[in-house]
């Protein structure tokens, strides 16, 4: 597991990233610093990567950090979007989680919508 840091306007947390190769691609990239949107309680924002995926999944879990390849995005977890039903969390379509935030996702709901997000590495890895 690689750790990551995650500073969104005066919020910070840290993350978790496994070792596959998605995820490798992704820390290639890294330190990157966004805008982002957000859809429902969804945050995902740009990569410099374009990777075809063939095993992702729709439904994630809060706190996931998932590859979205339609978006070439990096999109964050922490609660609902508009395509979930019945409590689940459900992307917008398929998506490769790569993985989650250490500690307590509902800190995102009050993040402020006109910050920039920036994800670099951090000790621990």
């Amino acid at each position: 597991m690689t750790r990551i840091r995650i500073q969104i306007g005066e919020i910070e947390i840290y993350g978790a990233v496994n070792d596959s190769d998605v995820a490798k691609s992704v820390v290639s990239v890294l330190p990157i610093n966004s805008s982002f949107n957000t859809w429902g309680d969804e945050i995902y924002f740009p990569i410099p990567i374009e990777l075809d995926i063939t095993d992702g999944q729709e439904v994630v879990l809060a706190g996931d950090i998932a590859y979205w390849p339609p978006g070439h995005a990096l999109c964050i977890f922490y609660g609902q979007t508009p395509a979930s039903s019945d409590g689940e969390i459900r992307a917008a379509s398929e998506v490769y989680v790569i993985g989650n935030i250490q500690g307590d996702a509902d800190v995102l709901k009050s993040v402020d919508k006109g910050a920039k997000i920036s994800i670099e590495l951090t000790a621990g890895r």
